[in-house]
């Protein structure tokens, strides 16, 4: 059966070259930092080759974030934290050159996040960003955990003792409330002050539905249009939350089953 691997590229790619930089000490307290293109495109197409192998892919489509993002006019603070974090050397020759060679997957305002959660769930019919009627088992490859929030299959390479293991959708909402609880400090949105990942497991252990997590701010004296701004950037789209002809997201809307 055909295989598709969904990589989580930006990953890669940050991961890969932070291994390829290499600082020189000149003397005199002058320090600099290089890194070997060459070497870094090795250790991405050994990196690709590896993967296909264990998993026994046909196919892997890659996927990069935009530099614009669509959460930002959601929540303007959302990942503003990361502003004077630096990306490795070579990060954009890097990029380059892997569109040369693999199949790509980039949309405008949308991070890579989003691509794999939409073609995750794209009909084995539809062609979008390159990816042409896939058939087979499509898995996410990723560390990322927020990827968890898309229902089905998935392989963490940071795990591989685990496998691949599927993602129903039960699971995929539950995770996406949560998340729409606890915020994520990595990404720059707080969620529901004073909830952490075991008061919110209570809180959903009761009913696991929207009314609760609203139940849950409002506790907090914050309303509910307050907490669908935190759902909506925890929200990573899927196939149907996303108009590929106008280029334009969908928000999530708790009242509205995307399909």
């Amino acid at each position: 059966m055909t295989r598709n691997l969904l990589l989580d590229g930006d990953i890669v790619i940050y991961e890969v070259l932070l291994a390829c930089e290499t600082a020189w000490d000149w003397g005199n307290d002058v320090w600099t930092l290089h890194c070997d293109m060459r070497e870094a495109t090795q250790r991405f197409d050994c990196w690709i080759a590896d993967i296909k192998e264990k998993l026994d892919a046909t196919n892997v489509y890659v996927a990069y974030t935009d530099r614009a993002n669509w959460r930002k006019d959601v929540l303007p603070t959302y990942k503003s934290n990361r502003k004077s974090k630096r990306k490795p050397l070579g990060f954009p020759a890097l990029k380059e050159y892997t569109r040369s060679v693999y199949t790509v997957c980039e949309e405008p305002s949308l991070e890579g996040d989003d691509i794999l959660g939409i073609l995750a769930g794209m009909p084995k019919s539809v062609s979008w960003l390159g990816c042409r009627r896939m058939t087979g088992d499509r898995i996410i490859v990723t560390i990322d955990k927020d990827l968890l929030t898309i229902p089905g299959l998935h392989y963490n390479p940071r795990k591989p003792e685990e496998g691949v293991i599927e993602v129903s959708e039960e699971e995929a909402d539950r995770l996406h409330l949560t998340q729409s609880l606890t915020g994520d400090a990595v990404d720059g949105y707080s969620g529901c002050p004073g909830i952490g990942p075991k008061r919110a497991a209570r809180i959903l252990d009761e009913s696991c539905d929207w009314e609760q997590v609203v139940a849950a701010y409002a506790n907090a004296g914050l309303s509910e249009r307050e907490a669908l701004v935190q759902a909506r950037v925890a929200r990573i789209l899927r196939w149907g939350e996303y108009d590929r002809k106008k280029s334009k997201v969908k928000l999530w809307n708790p009242l509205i089953e995307t399909s």
